[in-house]
Parts: C-alpha cells; sequence; structure tokens
C-alpha cells in the first residue's frame, strides 16, 4: 500500500512538473510577442511622427500660395469671402419642445407597458 501511494505521488510531481515546465514555454512565448508587438508599434508611431512632418511640410501656407498661383488659370481658386457661407437665420436647428414632448411619450409608453 505504502509503494502505491508513494508511486502517485511520485507521478503527480511528475505530472505537475510537466505542467510547470509548459506554462514556462507559454509564459516565454507571449513574452516574445509581446516584444514584437511593442517593437511594431514603436516602428508605427515613428512612422506616423514622419507622415505628420510631412504633412506639415506640405501645408505650409507660402507652398500652398505658390501652388494656386501656378495652377490659377486652370483652377480657378479664389479667396473665400464671408458672404459664400449662410446666415445664422438660414441654419435649421431642431425644436427643443419637439424633442421634450417625443421624451416623455416614450417614458409614458414605457411606463404603460410596465404596468401590470
Amino acid at each position: 500500500m505504502r509503494g502505491l501511494v508513494s508511486l502517485v505521488v511520485a507521478a503527480g510531481v511528475i505530472g505537475l512538473g510537466f505542467w510547470a515546465y509548459q506554462q514556462n514555454i507559454l509564459t516565454q512565448q507571449a513574452e516574445r510577442e509581446v516584444a514584437r508587438l511593442e517593437a511594431a508599434i514603436a516602428a508605427e508611431h515613428e512612422r506616423l511622427a514622419i507622415l505628420r512632418s510631412e504633412w506639415a511640410y506640405l501645408n505650409r501656407p507660402d507652398r500652398l500660395r505658390d501652388l494656386v498661383d501656378m495652377n490659377f488659370a486652370r483652377l480657378g481658386l479664389l479667396p473665400m469671402q464671408p458672404d459664400q457661407f449662410a446666415t445664422i437665420h438660414e441654419v435649421r436647428f431642431p425644436d427643443p419642445f419637439a424633442a421634450l414632448m417625443d421624451a416623455s411619450l416614450v417614458d409614458a409608453q414605457n411606463t404603460a407597458e410596465d404596468a401590470p
């Protein structure tokens, strides 16, 4: 009987050792994947910084003004004027009272449906 218990305990220790080794390997793989992803994120941040600086360089006002002047005959771009926009009276705003009425109707319907 004592030999059987020792055999079961030894098998358990070997099984736990195998499980711990497997978990160690999985942890190392996960750490390598995290390091790879962090390096990829850093590379993308660097690429994004380069693209932002290129965008700022290409959108300099003096460069854009020169492009407009060079292509004026073909594009016909003119400076914007205030009368090109709508006046405040032409803007349609939602009716706040209609929204309140709709909300109160929905609340009334919900309470009516919840009542037994």
